[in-house]
């Protein structure tokens, strides 16, 4: 009955009067299709709508983070030049390649809690979850009985970040009787889902209601899809062509300040790049001011 309703709602907006319901089906099909493409076409446990919005903060974040990188972040901790000769040559890069791939390096690194914001977002999308306040946790159930911190990869935290993480679940814990609290690995080094027992300076911890698990058993725990983070991973290509075609002209150019900034003072200055950099970042060595 649903479909026959959305059909309705179609021909009302588009003011046709004297219809046969199957032909308009067909005549209509790409205008229903569109409006059911709203729904769960992609992953069947968040819309498609969320999934594009999650795909579209994403988006932003990769492009702020390359609109704000500039030459002065680029060369605040000093650049090697040496090195980027060495690279230059022995891995058949131009200058310009390497500069693009050592400046895309640097800003993966600001990328990477970006993605983690991702799955948040992603798993917040699911019925019955929500997400949480960043300080405090990541991910909750809106009934109080689920609370997650979510890490991107397994090794992201040293023993004090674990020991404050492990005593912050805890007390969820010990405050909510009916709350189940997790800290998630999403690329871990095993599947599992199991209870946090660990030791922080010779002191032992458990707590039968803490536990740890990893990002397949996570997605799965809240979507009630067993490869939900697969579906996830297989669907994404597809939905990022797809967000980027509805972006059409509004689509910004991958143009990366520093290395507009970089280029255009070696163009006037009539050096290498490299030369450029080596003569910016250390114009006080000696000899280095005949560059």
């Amino acid at each position: 009955m649903e479909g026959k309703y959305l059909l309705l709602e179609v021909l009302k907006k588009n003011k046709v009067v004297n219809y046969n319901f199957h032909f308009v089906i067909l005549i209509l099909k790409k205008r229903v299709v569109i409006f059911k493409n709203m729904k769960k076409q992609y992953l069947p446990y968040i819309t498609d709508d969320h999934l594009l919005q999650c795909i579209g903060n994403l988006y932003k974040a990769y492009a702020q983070a390359k609109s704000k990188f500039t030459k002065k972040k680029f060369y605040s901790n000093k650049v090697d030049t040496l090195k980027f000769t060495f690279d230059a040559h022995f891995n058949h890069l131009t200058e310009e390649q390497l500069i693009n791939f050592e400046i895309k390096r640097q800003i993966d690194k600001s990328i990477t809690n970006a993605i983690g914001t991702f799955h948040e977002e992603i798993l917040g999308g699911i019925e019955g979850f929500e997400m949480g306040n960043k300080s405090v946790y990541d991910i909750k159930a809106t009934d109080n009985t689920l609370f997650a911190d979510i890490k991107n990869k397994h090794n992201t935290m040293n023993s004090s970040s674990a020991e404050a993480l492990y005593k912050k679940l805890e007390r969820f814990a010990d405050s909510l009787p009916e709350a189940t609290c997790y800290w998630v690995q999403i690329w871990a080094t095993n599947s599992f889902n199991e209870p946090w027992k660990t030791t922080f300076k010779n002191k032992t911890y458990h707590h039968p209601r803490v536990f740890k698990i990893s990002g397949d058993q996570f997605y799965a725990l809240l979507s009630g899809h067993h490869d939900a983070l697969f579906q996830l991973y297989k669907v994404l290509p597809q939905a990022i062509t797809d967000f980027r075609k509805s972006l059409g002209s509004q689509e910004k150019q991958d143009s990366i300040s520093a290395l507009e900034e970089i280029k255009s003072g070696a163009i006037e200055t009539e050096r290498t790049i490299i030369d450029q950099i080596a003569a910016e970042n250390f114009r006080y060595y000696l000899g280095f001011e005949e560059l």
